[in-house]
């Protein structure tokens, strides 16, 4: 890289690597309380005023409330028999990150549309911050145009770049 460089990874470079197993107990637990449908007594695992960042059409959540009324309950309205997958965590000291997928029926309505019955596949990545036993952020990114595709709406309107991985279209065709 030409020029100045940025700071880089300046959220974690200051974190206790003591605190590791601590971290990975609060993730283990919270994950296995989401399976289990907790709203209600979620706060076992996240810090009152914890931040919920996610991705467009996700939103950002101030606070447990707003995490359990503008994100856990809709979800679970528009999804039942969810069960989360991590595929893989990492954990460093108030630090973790997984990503994996949510196995669930598309059961309710779900960004205008309507209940299909259908079972999807709702792909994640989530990076948290653990202090004092507590998550208190957590960074989410949700891939709900895979989500959408599955429910037959395709948001890029046949302009994604899976055409280029199927070859209809190579990446210096400009044409349609």
């Amino acid at each position: 890289m030409k020029g100045s460089r940025p700071t880089q990874a300046y959220l974690s470079a200051e974190t206790d690597m003591t605190k590791t197993s601590e971290t990975q107990k609060v993730i283990e637990e919270m994950v296995d309380g989401l399976n289990d449908h907790r709203i209600d007594d979620i706060g076992e695992f996240f810090s009152k005023n914890f931040r919920w960042m996610g991705n467009q059409g996700c939103g950002t959540k101030k606070g447990l409330r707003e995490f359990q009324e503008n994100w856990q309950r809709p979800f679970q309205q528009a999804f039942s028999n969810k069960v989360c997958i991590d595929e893989a965590r990492l954990f460093m000291g108030e630090w973790a990150a997984a990503f994996g997928r949510q196995e669930a029926v598309h059961s309710g309505e779900f960004m205008g549309i309507a209940a299909t019955g259908k079972q999807v596949e709702i792909r994640y990545m989530d990076f948290w911050k653990v202090v004092d036993g507590k998550i208190t952020d957590n960074w989410v990114m949700v891939d709900f145009p895979h989500v959408m595709a599955q429910l037959g709406v395709d948001l890029f309107q046949g302009h994604g770049w899976e055409k280029y991985d199927d070859g209809e279209k190579t990446p210096s065709d400009q044409s349609s």
